[in-house]
């Protein structure tokens, strides 16, 4: 945990949004379908608080969680800056797999948008959703971030000498066995875990969850910077259909592969 801390201490994660804002829209229009119209959310893993923001915006209650105690720091800021403390119940520093503070059944729908990236043994993955689920009222909704490991697979692929030690090819498959991937670049990101695309359902299904629907958070990572300069170029309603498309074919299951990040939707049973 304390590599997790240091990494998030140097990287500028309000800036990462901001940067790849397809992600961020996709995720919305979707956390947004299922959410209730008004009630308590928690943010678990919430970062500098961009989602916290946004649904402190549209009128929700928010408890924000992370484990970096800067972040939550800018989050208070930010609060404070765009003028929403009033919405958030609390903010905390605290490890996504003990939620102490926090009570049973506490709120009406619960993010977890970090958490699952970066637990690599199987017993803390399972103890974070176990908490999620601890937490969020019966039927309530999740919302859950997930890696794909085949998009990891082709990215290492793609550009070998970017993303060691997975530059050979016996690297290679055996991360596509385990799934953990460790940079041997130092000041990388941190040691992170990636799901098989078809092992998600049934691993949040066994925590205890009804799986709704599993996106592509942001299909659109396929295109590069060129093509994306095309679109922009086109002008702004152009550009406008070309995320519009983005989010509609989130759902496709046959190209979530090539989507970075995946958004997990289920309801607790």
């Amino acid at each position: 945990m304390s590599k997790i801390i240091s990494y998030y201490d140097q990287f500028d994660e309000w800036g990462r949004l901001d940067r790849e804002p397809i992600e961020f829209q996709v995720n919305w229009h979707y956390i947004k379908k299922y959410l209730p119209k008004i009630g308590h959310v928690l943010d678990n893993g919430a970062g500098p608080g961009k989602y916290s923001m946004r649904l402190a915006k549209e009128g929700y209650r928010v408890t924000l969680t992370d484990l970096t105690p800067r972040l939550v720091e800018i989050a208070k800021n930010k609060a404070e800056e765009l003028g929403l403390e009033a919405q958030f119940e609390g903010l905390y520093s605290v490890n996504a797999r003990e939620l102490k503070m926090l009570d049973a059944e506490q709120f009406d729908a619960s993010l977890m948008l970090g958490p699952m990236y970066h637990l690599q043994e199987e017993k803390d993955r399972i103890k974070a959703v176990q908490e999620l689920y601890r937490v969020t009222k019966q039927n309530g909704f999740v919302f859950v971030a997930f890696m794909p490991r085949i998009r990891h697979i082709l990215t290492s692929l793609l550009s070998p000498e970017n993303w060691k030690p997975n530059n050979n090819m016996d690297t290679i498959v055996q991360f596509s066995q385990s799934g953990c991937f460790n940079h041997a670049d130092e000041g990388r990101f941190t040691g992170a875990y990636y799901f098989n695309i078809e092992d998600i359902n049934p691993f949040m299904e066994a925590q205890g969850f009804e799986n709704i629907q599993l996106i592509g958070s942001n299909v659109g990572t396929i295109l590069n910077g060129d093509s994306w300069n095309y679109w922009k170029d086109q002008g702004e309603r152009e550009l406008q259909k070309v995320i519009d498309l983005i989010i509609e074919k989130g759902t496709d299951p046959y190209i979530l592969g090539i989507s970075s990040h995946l958004l997990y939707i289920g309801r607790k049973k």
